[in-house]
């Protein structure tokens, strides 16, 4: 099948050139059949456009200048990004944002599938004067984001960090390469906008750009310094640093100031990382199109977005130029310190390893929390190889520091952790009121805590007043989440604190928990357990029973999933016996079939206990289902007890549910069977013939 080649075009309104206080972006659908005219005025003037597109398909535009020239034919090449930099819409292509002058109006023509078509008119106008820019820590000249006129009001999140930086990644923003040095800083805010209220993005996605004339501008906020996530290569923007070319470099040969410039800031971002331009490195995919998640891709310390996607960036012009680029940017700012780091920990040996681009002397020192220098270790070459004997030093988190001179940029980094401070969270006891009489119900406490390190733990009964009664136990605990069972067996009514004391021979934490001993309800019981409230005489209520230690107030409610449905009875009730039965009748009616719960709360001298036993509803018979009288063979839906009367002769068992059987040793010549449930619900009776 032939592509759908479709071709129009949208005339914007042209009003007179004038400086705008801010860059502006406006969004239109645009038609995909047939030839349309905006009406004059209702898109303001452009000079940087972006579309974004539904379908498998793809879109091809072109621009017209206001002296009324047109464009070349340009793809609209799609961004990508990934992380918490979600696009508004995840089903549409983004296209990449082209900044083509003044424009007033855009041809567009589509293939194949393309079923919505929008555009983001951008108007980011050109500052007299050049951007002031800064050397920050031995960089290359930058254009910091407040020189370029960043819009920090847009950004959507905070900026998200990478532990490392392994590696930097080369694109271009396919964009026109006939812009102005004065236009740069335009371009550069034409795509914050675009990618923050066009794609929806939290910010620029790129960490640095560069344009033809060899400045460098900050991209992402966070750092240039840092290791600052971007959103330029899905699936690799951690421990990455991004750097955009402005302009297309597929067949059009990037300029010298702009390689040159590209170069300086790859070897001087690279150098504060400590990674060898000349390296290579193994990288885990995050999950995209070409790499699923956690597959291993091997990469240079200087690759191209297409590298790690299906993608043309940065253009096969620009990409033929990476191993130049690695090659100047690792003979820039030389000597340098590559892949330091230590291996080991407080306690035992550490080890601290790095190579250096030229033989020179080197010292690796330690500090303790306080700034206090704890060891050193020096010698000389290009491998760097020291052992700490940490084997006596305490738990604490060191500093380190490699260092080869004031013309090397050092190493810094910590080993160890800080000592954590003991601390006992959490402490509770549930139930807090337990009822040890040996019924089954609420008679054991499950008294738990948190212990944030290694500790000597001492579990202290007490009195209300105070007095300590026993010691449960003493024991050494491990970091975590423990937990104990507290039975009170021998122990009167009353109300007691359990004491949890926490040691580790230098500091003593406590707890304490409330636990109430209360045996005011005993040997509560519901029988039967289950019972069929429908007036046919059988198991049409349940009796609830249970022993009062002493006076108390009595509440009996019948609960479902803690939904009150029926109150039984509130009433002072003097020590001894107590009965009392339940039809099944609520405020609406009958109780219907269910899983319910009878609840005793008792409040006496002691406090408030409270008893919970479970019971059913069935009042629905069982259904008995005959397969063969001749063979006495059945099916019923349930647990029943089963009547069976063949030949006159009657017969009892007792089933299970689903299918059973009969073996009477005579010949069948009539039958009549039955099914009684536990709640005495009988099935209607099959008989044969």
């Amino acid at each position: 099948m032939k592509p759908f080649l479709l071709a129009a075009a949208v005339l914007l309104a042209t009003p007179a050139l004038a400086r705008a206080e801010s860059t502006t972006i406006t969004m239109r659908e645009l038609p995909l059949r047939g030839e349309r005219v905006l009406a004059a005025g209702s898109a303001p003037r452009f000079d940087m456009v972006g579309l974004h597109w539904r379908g498998s398909g793809s879109v091809e535009f072109r621009t017209r200048s206001f002296e009324k020239h047109w464009s070349s034919w340009e793809p609209a090449a799609p961004e990508v990004e990934d992380g918490p930099d979600h696009p508004l819409q995840p089903d549409w292509h983004l296209g990449n944002p082209y900044w083509t002058g003044a424009s007033d109006a855009i041809a567009y023509r589509v293939r194949g599938s393309v079923t919505s078509l929008r555009a983001y008119f951008l108007w980011s106008p050109v500052d007299a004067l050049p951007p002031r820019t800064l050397s920050i820590a031995g960089s290359p000249r930058i254009i910091p984001r407040a020189s370029w006129g960043a819009d920090e009001s847009i950004r959507r999140a905070p900026p998200r960090y990478a532990a490392s930086l392994q590696f930097a990644l080369v694109h271009h923003t396919a964009g026109t390469n006939s812009y102005t040095a004065a236009e740069s800083a335009a371009i550069v805010r034409g795509i914050e906008v675009y990618h923050v209220k066009g794609n929806g993005w939290n910010d620029i996605g790129y960490n640095f750009l560069v344009d033809r004339y060899g400045q460098i501008f900050e991209g992402r906020y966070g750092g240039v310094d840092k290791n600052v996530i971007g959103a330029h290569a899905e699936g690799f923007n951690t421990g990455s640093s991004g750097v955009a070319v402005l302009g297309t470099y597929n067949d059009a040969a990037p300029p010298s100031a702009a390689l040159n410039a590209l170069a300086k800031l790859l070897a001087w971002r690279l150098d504060i990382a400590h990674v060898d331009p000349l390296s290579t490195v193994t990288v885990m995919s995050g999950g995209n199109p070409r790499f699923l998640v956690g597959v291993p891709v091997f990469l240079r310390a200087i690759a191209g977005h297409r590298d790690t996607g299906f993608t043309d960036c940065p253009g096969n012009a620009l990409y033929a130029k990476l191993a130049t680029l690695a090659a100047q940017a690792s003979a820039t700012g030389l000597p340098k310190l590559y892949s330091p780091s230590a291996a080991g920990a407080p306690g035992g040996l550490v080890t601290f390893r790095g190579r250096l681009s030229a033989s020179l002397p080197w010292t690796v020192t330690v500090t303790d929390p306080s700034g206090a220098v704890v060891a050193t270790g020096s010698g000389e070459g290009t491998d760097v190889y020291w052992t700490w004997d940490a084997s006596q030093a305490p738990q604490a988190r060191y500093a380190w520091t490699i260092s080869a001179g004031g013309s090397v940029t050092p190493a810094t980094g910590f080993v160890g952790t800080a000592p954590v401070a003991l601390a006992l969270k959490s402490a509770a006891a549930r139930p807090g009121t337990i009822s040890p009489d040996g019924d089954g119900v609420a008679d054991k406490a499950v008294v738990s805590y948190t212990l944030s390190t290694s500790a000597t733990v001492t579990a202290t009964l007490k009195s209300a007043d105070g007095r300590q009664l026993s010691t449960l136990f003493q024991q050494q605990v491990r970091p975590g989440a423990h937990s104990f069972t507290f039975s009170a067996a021998g122990i009167a009514d009353g109300r007691y604190d359990i004491v949890l004391n926490a040691t580790d021979g230098k500091t003593t934490v406590s707890a304490v928990v409330h636990v109430i001993v209360d045996r005011t309800v005993s040997a509560f019981s519901v029988t039967p357990t289950v019972f069929s409230p429908n007036g046919d005489g059988r198991f049409d209520s349940i009796s609830l029973a249970f022993q009062l230690a002493r006076p108390a107030h009595v509440r009996v409610d019948v609960k479902q999933s803690s939904r009150l449905v029926a109150s039984v009875v509130a009433a002072d009730d003097a020590a001894g016996p107590q009965a009392l039965t339940w039809d099944g009748t609520t405020p609406s009616g009958r109780a219907r079939d269910g899983s319910y719960a009878a609840v005793v709360t008792a409040v006496s001298s002691i406090g408030t206990t409270t008893h919970v036993l479970p019971f059913r509803v069935d009042t629905s018979p069982p259904r008995l289902r005959a397969l063969s009288f001749r063979r006495l063979l059945f099916r019923v839906s349930e647990p029943a007890q089963i009547t069976l009367i063949v030949n006159g002769r009657r017969y009892r068992q007792s089933v299970g549910g689903g299918l059973f059987s009969f073996h009477v040793g005579s010949r069948v010549r009539r039958v009549a069977i039955s099914a009684q449930d536990v709640a005495g619900n009988v099935s209607r009776t099959l008989r044969f013939p």
